[in-house]
């Protein structure tokens, strides 16, 4: 039986075309959720295989029928009403869903909680669509795993290109799930690179928040210093508008406590198409050897769009600390701590509680779960979990001190800066030891048909000046087309 859908229904639908549409009657958050889920049918799951979506919520539909009648009865509560949102599988939900974070010793796994940032999404109308594929344990698994590649979910592909285009960091089901349309909006998460690579990747735009803007309460860990959740959209429109939502104090969560006061609840404030004319942007122009994810006429052209609409652009500026040999303790160790803390805390029927217990678990299920192996897991076990090593120590200190005031913040002071350009998502590494806010936009499709995109970086808690920059970037160029799926 062939499945009728409403003539209104497009790709690339942005949250102000579903509630104009929504006002008028001329389609109900129901229709839109089961306008996704037979998309996911036919090009994700079936067909193409993408393969980006994990596991739908089993109650899309009904919360999505509840939101149509409280619209009809109160009014909607504001630009999230009834619009889906696809999170990462490191999120926990209070529902029939599982949080595994890809991993099969947690496909059981149900929270008894809401993560803070779906609570705030519940409270905002959100619908909770489904959990996105990722790489597994977010690329704390192997070093030999594809990004995008999880035991529990398989392998996520790039909807821009054949099944061997590299899809991005680990939060790139996430990404996928927008660019291929299968959803409004989606969350993902990033240490380093998780956000940026995949956005850019995909061709969506990507948001990696100031670290303690977001809630980690209730998202499965990597680290206590660089972890933050983010939002994806297809527009800077509607990724400040998810940002919005996303954002708050959360007194469990510690590092959400210094952006008291600092916190925007509409970030739509900073959507001007003139946002370019009269901001200082600094480029950084360095690409380390080869780099297929690179391409020089575009990033060219990005930096000319710049200087086309007001912008006062200073090229190949210094980041004194760029290019130093950074060391990976935080990390390390962080993941040690953080994840074995998590996993103590797990109800008594799950199989693993602990680094060595997964290990272990893994190990009796040979090639389902270690296609690529855990040489990096393993080589955690082996580390303390009281965070007092020097080594740790030092390295977390080096780590603020090169990123900040040797990097970021230097560059930002010596040639008066509101942002930084990188191109493609280089100055994540960076960024991500700061704790800095960077947007990642298209910018651009190479010859081959592979997208290309551009970040902005700046300071602590400038996430609405880089919104700006990249709404007036967007606005002028364009960029974005949807994938042809066929």
């Amino acid at each position: 039986m062939e499945i009728k859908i409403n003539k209104f229904f497009k790709d690339e639908l942005t949250i102000q075309d579903i509630q104009t549409g929504m006002e008028s009657g001329e389609i109900t958050s129901k229709e839109l959720v089961m306008y996704y889920l037979f998309r996911i049918a036919k090009y994700d799951q079936d067909g193409l295989k993408i393969n980006s979506i994990l596991e739908i919520n089993p109650d899309a539909i009904f919360i999505a029928e509840g939101l149509d009648y409280e619209r009809t009865i109160k009014g909607a509560r504001g630009p999230l009403h009834g619009i889906p949102v696809l999170l990462k599988d490191n999120i926990e939900t209070n529902d029939s869903m599982h949080t595994s974070a890809g991993t099969i010793a947690l496909e059981n796994h149900i929270s008894d909680k809401d993560a803070f940032l779906v609570e705030k999404l519940r409270k905002a109308g959100a619908v909770i669509l489904g959990k996105a594929n990722m790489t597994e344990l977010a690329n704390a698994m192997s070093s030999e795993m594809w990004a995008g590649y999880s035991a529990r979910g398989g392998q996520v592909r790039n909807p821009y290109g054949d099944e061997n285009l590299f899809v991005g960091g680990s939060s790139s089901g996430s990404a996928v799930a927008v660019a291929a349309n299968f959803t409004v909006l989606s969350v993902g998460t990033e240490t380093d690179a998780s956000i940026l690579s995949p956005a850019i990747q995909n061709s969506v735009v990507g948001i990696k928040p100031t670290v303690g803007l977001v809630s980690r309460t209730g998202i499965i860990p990597f680290t206590y210093s660089q972890d933050t959740a983010g939002p994806f959209a297809r527009s800077v429109t509607d990724a400040a508008i998810l940002l919005g939502a996303l954002s708050g104090v959360d007194e469990l969560d510690p590092a959400t406590f210094k952006s008291e006061g600092r916190v925007e609840q509409d970030y739509s404030v900073y959507l001007d198409p003139n946002g370019l004319n009269g901001a200082r942007i600094g480029v950084f122009h360095v690409i380390s050897g080869e780099s297929d994810e690179y391409d020089e006429a575009l990033f060219i052209n990005a930096v000319q769009i710049l200087s086309d609409k007001g912008a006062t652009v200073i090229k190949d500026i210094d980041i004194p600390s760029f290019h130093r040999d950074w060391s990976w303790g935080v990390s390390l160790y962080e993941l040690k701590h953080s994840l074995d803390n998590y996993l103590s805390k797990l109800t008594p029927q799950l199989p693993v509680h602990s680094i060595s217990e997964l290990i272990q678990f893994n190990k009796t299920i040979g090639e389902k779960a270690l296609k690529y192996g855990q040489d990096k897991l393993e080589n955690r076990e082996r580390f303390s979990n009281t965070l007092r090593d020097p080594e740790y120590l030092k390295a977390k200190l080096e780590d603020l001190y090169f990123s900040q005031e040797q990097g970021i913040d230097y560059a930002l002071k010596k040639y008066d800066l509101d942002a930084i350009l990188f191109p493609a998502y280089i100055g994540s590494t960076i960024s991500a030891k700061a704790g800095y806010p960077s947007i990642a936009i298209p910018a651009g499709y190479m010859k081959n048909g592979r997208p290309f995109g551009v970040t902005f970086a700046s300071a602590a808690f400038s996430e609405g000046v880089l919104i700006k920059l990249a709404y007036a970037f967007e606005q002028a160029t364009k960029h974005r087309k949807s994938p042809i799926l066929a």
